[in-house]
């Protein structure tokens, strides 16, 4: 059986690993990763657009100086992306994501495994959770990376823009990030507090395994032969 202080902190890096889950999952049920303003003209007025939108779903807003505006449209992002490039990059971004989820996953199992057993020389233990927040940290990093560029050098606003208003012509736009966005270096932070925290058990290890030792050490001679 554990120790402890092993049970302790295995469970708090089992919570960290958890709580990478909980967040990682609603970033994939939220749509507030990004509020993209473009200003539009047409033949009779002029506006903006504003579109808000996720991995999966976004709404858009039409707000015109004269004329008639459009009612806000729901729609589905890769649903209007069709096989563009847009779409390639935004599907690899969700591949990443999916795959930091997973890692978070196996980190929580990991973690709690070792939090009412002793796999300590196998995978099972401590080098286990090194590689899967490791990876986890890395994947949703890449997921960061992907969306960003996706969205500001491959113009993934500006695609949406054209399949939910054909007839309109696209002028300035300017990006904000939302929280679901942010919500990734909250994952990252995780990660690296799950980390530490087994970092720390295994100095404590070692340390303790150090003092086991010194009495032999500085023990007599003769004491110990006899």
């Amino acid at each position: 059986m554990p120790t402890a202080q092993k049970t302790l902190m295995f469970l708090s890096g089992f919570l960290t690993s958890l709580g990478s889950v909980i967040v990682i999952c609603s970033m994939l049920g939220t749509q507030a990763w990004i509020t993209s303003t473009v200003g539009i003209t047409d033949s009779i007025s002029n506006g903006s657009v504003t579109i808000t939108y996720g991995l999966f779903r976004g709404r858009s807003t039409q707000e015109i100086d004269q004329g008639l505006t459009e009612p806000d449209k729901d729609f589905e992002v890769l649903g209007m992306l069709n096989n563009s490039s847009q779409k390639t990059l935004h599907l690899v971004a969700i591949l990443f994501l999916v795959l930091s989820l997973s890692t978070s996953l196996l980190s929580s199992g990991f973690t709690f495994y070792n939090s009412i057993s002793n796999p300590y020389q196998t995978f099972l233990g401590p080098t286990g959770v090194y590689t899967w927040n490791g990876l986890g940290a890395s994947f949703i990093l890449l997921t960061m990376l992907l969306f960003v560029g996706n969205t500001q050098s491959n113009h993934l606003s500006g695609e949406l823009l054209e399949k939910l208003y054909p007839t309109v012509t696209s002028g300035g736009t300017t990006h904000s990030y939302g929280y679901s966005f942010w919500l990734i270096l909250l994952v990252i932070l995780l990660d690296i507090v799950t980390v530490v925290i087994i970092i720390f058990y295994q100095k404590a290890r070692y340390q303790q395994k150090q003092e086991q030792r010194k009495p032999m050490e500085y023990a007599p001679r003769d004491g110990i032969l006899f």
